[in-house]
């Protein structure tokens, strides 16, 4: 068997041991399950990346049979000074943080106290590193106490945690890359996708959707890009958007208002090589206090954008808050009614496209997942922020998905792409609402796009190909003189088919219309007169 594969066998069925553990003690489906299952395998991931980093450090420590007994004879100093050589995305533990510390211990009476303040004093010592932050400058730490959510039976519990820890080892994974971690984290995460109580993002966009968007997004090499996702959810759009960039050449920020969702993507930063972004990711409300800002105060502008933003929201509490002089450009378009009977129906996604616009650098790009009845509204604020778009001339082009994209949706999509360059035009407009295969996924019908179709939108949008009913390039004035539509089919040619016929052909077309109509003219009486017969034969009470 492929290594890889191997290894992404064992570490999915590490986690399906992890919440069967949370399944035999009343856990099951519980929405504290999500925490001790992302935290222990977080935990278990931080303790093996630290003892393959000091391996390679020290080659001493990869060839005993315990490096953990080996590293707890070095002395104070030398041991401050391997922490130090430590790369920055590492945990720095102590050996008592060490998993085979619990293994060893696990005898101790009130073991899940030990195995609570193990993790919390990590978070801790690693407060810096590895803490988000909150828009009111309150931080998130990487661990909580995890048996407090076990009613019975806690020191129980966490030995069976700490039980399929210590026979599996992430260490021999480390060197793979972006694919191999976006599957293990789509499983880890499976289970809890849905967003129960957070208001913004969905928590995990289909992969085909977010590697078009940075596939086209990024079309040449860049490095100290910054990269922004004002309603990031659990991160995937900002993963493939830096892994298209290289993690080592760029940084990412981000705000959702999600706890959970802040919480995900931090996981997702870590097992990607983003450690280094944890510091610039936030939980808090985008619309309503952005938070990254400039030293003026300013909102920071980002060099690319990535967004699937929430369609529909109830944001009535604090939309009057946002119709301020401050914000009176960032959201020049103004702000959706409230709907007296749904107000849950409130059209919150063209607030953050209009905070999009206003956060792009001079020369930066944007994708944003919209409904695709944006791209042809005829009145209101999506009108109007289309126009804004074309007037100044930043729209680079718009992709319409097949229906069912999302699983969990029934709104169609389409990805809208932004590029303040783009200023001479050359925008194009693509369908590719026909492709894909649908399946069924639960009670839900799904497309999936095969790779070569992926390929196909890919290359056709960053080659500026126009395609028979399938792509138009056009400029900003062709735009204007459609009434600002983005929709690609209102741009194909209408193809008419002549034939050349005869006059006597054509005398005879007519002449067989002539006759199928008085057919049809003829059997029509027919039935007509029968029925009036049956009716007459009717006798009424």
């Amino acid at each position: 068997m492929n290594r890889t594969l191997e290894f992404e066998r064992n570490t999915k069925a590490l986690i399906d041991d992890l919440k069967s553990v949370c399944a035999n003690y009343g856990l099951g489906n519980d929405g504290n399950e999500f925490k001790i299952i992302t935290q222990v395998f977080l935990y278990k991931f931080l303790n093996d990346k630290f003892a393959f980093e000091v391996k390679q450090l020290d080659s001493k420590l990869a060839k005993v049979e315990s490096w953990e007994a080996a590293i707890k004879k070095y002395k104070k100093s030398e041991y401050d000074m391997l922490l130090m050589q430590l790369s920055e995305s590492t945990a720095r533990l102590k050996p008592e943080h060490f998993i085979s510390y619990l293994f060893e211990n696990q005898n101790q009476p009130k073991f899940a106290e030990l195995f609570d303040s193990i993790l919390t004093d990590i978070a801790k010592e690693n407060s810096d590193i590895f803490s988000v932050k909150t828009d009111g400058g309150e931080k998130i730490m990487l661990f909580e106490n995890l048996s407090r959510y076990v009613i019975d039976k806690r020191d129980e519990f966490c030995k069976a945690i700490v039980n399929k820890l210590v026979h599996f080892s992430f260490e021999h994974i480390f060197h793979e890359k972006f694919d191999f971690y976006a599957t293990i984290f789509e499983y880890l995460i499976k289970d809890y996708n849905t967003n129960s109580g957070g208001k913004y993002a969905e928590y995990f966009t289909p992969h085909a959707v977010a590697k078009i968007m940075a596939s086209c997004l990024v079309t040449e090499k860049v490095k100290n890009a910054t990269c922004y996702d004002p309603s990031a959810g659990s991160g995937t759009l900002l993963m493939n958007l830096a892994h298209a960039i290289g993690e080592d050449k760029c940084t990412i920020y981000s705000q959702d208002i999600s706890q959970k969702s802040s919480n995900l993507l931090r996981l997702n930063l870590i097992l990607n090589n983003l450690v280094h972004s944890i510091p610039n990711i936030v939980k808090g409300n985008t619309l309503l206090d952005p938070y990254h800002k400039e030293k003026d105060g300013k909102l920071k502008k980002f060099d690319f954008i990535v967004s699937n933003p929430p369609f529909r929201l109830d944001f009535s509490d604090f939309v009057e808050d946002l119709k301020t002089k401050e914000n009176h450009e960032r959201f020049f378009a103004g702000m959706p009614n409230v709907p007296k009977a749904k107000p849950e129906s409130m059209a919150i996604y063209p607030t953050f496209i209009q905070h999009i616009m206003f956060s792009l650098s001079e020369k930066g790009r944007a994708a944003i997942v919209v409904p695709t009845g944006f791209i042809t509204a005829q009145s209101g604020i999506e009108k109007k922020i289309r126009e804004r778009l074309v007037k100044m001339k930043m729209l680079r082009g718009v992709i319409t998905m097949p229906s069912n994209i999302f699983a969990t949706t029934g709104t169609n999509v389409s990805i809208l792409f932004l590029d303040k360059a783009n200023t001479k035009g050359d925008i194009v407009l693509m369908d590719a609402s026909k492709l894909g295969e649908t399946v069924k996924e639960g009670k839900n019908q799904k497309t999936l796009l095969r790779k070569e179709e992926e390929d196909k939108i890919i290359e056709t949008f960053n080659d500026h190909k126009a395609v028979e009913d399938f792509s138009v390039v056009v400029s900003y004035e062709e735009i204007e003189e459609k009434n600002y539509s983005f929709s690609a089919g209102q741009y194909f040619e209408v193809k008419i088919e002549y034939t050349d016929i005869t006059p006597n052909d054509f005398k005879d077309i007519l002449k067989s219309f002539d006759a199928n109509l008085n057919k049809m003219f003829k059997e029509s009486r027919d039935l007509e007169m029968e029925i009036q017969s049956k009716l007459k034969g009717l006798k009424y009470d």
